[in-house]
């Protein structure tokens, strides 16, 4: 028979060894604001409703959220906001933050002045 203790520490193992990754939040790269995975985050120009996002519906589908997970802290200009689907989103001086769909890559920024509207976002 197997000692007991063994066994609860086995089981403990295993579970730390399969729980997700934690994401990291936004931080600076080469002068812009960028997620996790090196990707560009934006400003939206008609985000003027403090803690609030403007960008809903196809809006959305577009620019997607930087969403922010519920054990993320706010500290210094790092903050949150409600983004249109109820959920967390950064912000960055109270400007809500989102990804653009057309950057594949970590350094593209192909939503920069989009519609006169859309901004790299900078420290």
């Amino acid at each position: 028979m197997r000692n007991p203790l063994f066994l609860l520490l086995s089981c403990a193992t295993l579970t730390l060894t399969t729980l997700p990754a934690l994401a990291e939040a936004p931080k600076t790269a080469n002068g812009m604001l960028v997620d996790e995975a090196g990707r560009t985050l934006y400003t939206f120009d008609k985000d003027t409703v403090p803690g609030k996002s403007a960008c809903e519906g196809g809006c959305a589908a577009n620019w997607p959220a930087a969403q922010a997970d519920s054990y993320d802290k706010a500290a210094g200009d790092w903050s949150f906001v409600t983004g249109a689907d109820g959920k967390r989103q950064w912000a960055y001086k109270g400007h809500p933050l989102y990804r653009f769909a057309m950057d594949k890559k970590a350094g593209d920024t192909n939503g920069d002045g989009k519609g006169g509207m859309w901004h790299t976002a900078k420290p």
